[in-house]
């Protein structure tokens, strides 16, 4: 897999030795494509280069060009398109990446900042205003956010086990099970289960825990002994994710934009492709965190990672991070290879900034 990160703003040095030429051809047909997403002949070439080239001369460059897997022609006619190694040379080498328009930088920060104060509510905001802004799908991988609890009981299901059911206010149901004391009675799961309800009702396991802990070491809980390890056995049971849970969370939204672009039954399939893709969480959710190891905004291309082998799609991706400074979670665009990079990219980079600016 290649996450390439691209410091921010800046042209990225060229990477590849193309003499002058060869360089102002490439560049100009790349920049034709993402315009138009159609193949570039030598006649519009001839239109955009600062240079005094023959359409002729432009056709021997574009050969030479193909003769280094830079770009290839889709059908028989004389127009080019970058192949995926093109799109790499030219992201990490011949990008200009602008500024941020005023208008898009006030729309994001309005959005992401008038969405209340969850941090769900936050991501979910930020990514739909990077859907729209882009025409693209939005998404995001955060760290999976505790629920306030409503209710927590205890159950005997055998000797020295027992069954804690955890009832969150948002209605999700949790069940785990747990060592308990040999012996235990009954009465000390019921007076377990009061203790813990008391001080658990309306707030997270992780934002009641030290506080409860420290209560039972200073013998001001009332408890018995018994009754109390059934309470701090359920406290570290509670506090570890299930087996097999994920603690990351994928939001993905605007995924009807990636339909705007179809215009042949060859794209209708690249993006059904993509769908599925998107649909294997896990896959993408391993994805993004790749760009948590880079300096800035990193560029997946197409088949360099396996989950878009099929669907030559991109994923243009930035990571934020809280008020003490941990990188914890990453935003991004999904599209085809066919991205604005130079637009998106700036776009990423500031709507990371806004969230870390908020969680701090």
């Amino acid at each position: 897999m290649s996450a390439r990160p691209i410091p921010f703003p800046q042209t990225v040095p060229l990477g590849a030795p193309l003499g002058e030429r060869p360089r102002e051809v490439f560049r100009h047909l790349v920049e034709a494509f993402l315009t138009s997403g159609e193949p570039v002949g030598s006649r519009t070439l001839s239109q955009r280069l600062p240079l005094t080239l023959s359409p002729a001369s432009i056709r021997n460059v574009m050969a030479d060009l193909e003769m280094m897997g830079l770009l290839y022609a889709p059908h028989t006619s004389a127009g080019r398109v970058p192949t995926e190694r093109g799109l790499r040379l030219f992201v990490d080498g011949l990008l200009e990446i602008g500024e941020l328009a005023p208008d898009e930088r006030i729309a994001i920060e309005a959005r992401i900042i008038g969405s209340g104060r969850g941090i769900e509510d936050v991501l979910t905001q930020a990514t739909q205003s990077l859907a729209g802004l882009s025409r693209c799908a939005g998404l995001v991988v955060t760290a999976k956010q505790d629920s306030a609890l409503k209710h927590v009981e205890f159950v005997a299901v055998r000797p020295g086990k027992a069954l804690v059911i955890m009832v969150s206010e948002d209605g999700q149901v949790e069940n785990r099970i747990i060592d308990t004391p040999p012996g235990l009675p009954v009465s000390a799961l019921v007076e377990a289960s009061n203790y813990l309800n008391a001080r658990l009702s309306g707030r997270t396991v992780d934002g009641a825990r030290e506080e409860i802990l420290t209560e039972l070491e200073s013998e001001r809980a009332m408890l018995d002994a018994l009754t109390a390890k059934v309470v701090a056995e359920g406290l570290a049971t509670l506090s570890r994710p299930a087996a097999g849970a994920d603690d990351r969370v994928l939001i993905v939204r605007g995924q009807s934009h990636l339909l705007d672009t179809v215009e042949a039954q060859a794209d209708i399939e690249r993006v059904r492709t993509l769908f599925e893709d998107i649909e294997r969480k896990a896959d993408l959710i391993r994805l993004l965190e790749l760009a948590k190891d880079g300096d800035g905004v990193s560029i997946f291309i197409g088949s360099e990672n396996r989950l878009f082998s099929l669907s030559g799609s991109s994923i243009v991706a930035a990571p934020y991070a809280n008020a003490a400074g941990k990188i914890v979670g990453v935003i991004g665009v999904l599209g085809p290879t066919r991205l604005n990079y130079g637009r998106i990219i700036p776009m990423v980079d500031h709507t990371a900034k806004v969230i870390g600016r908020l969680l701090g």
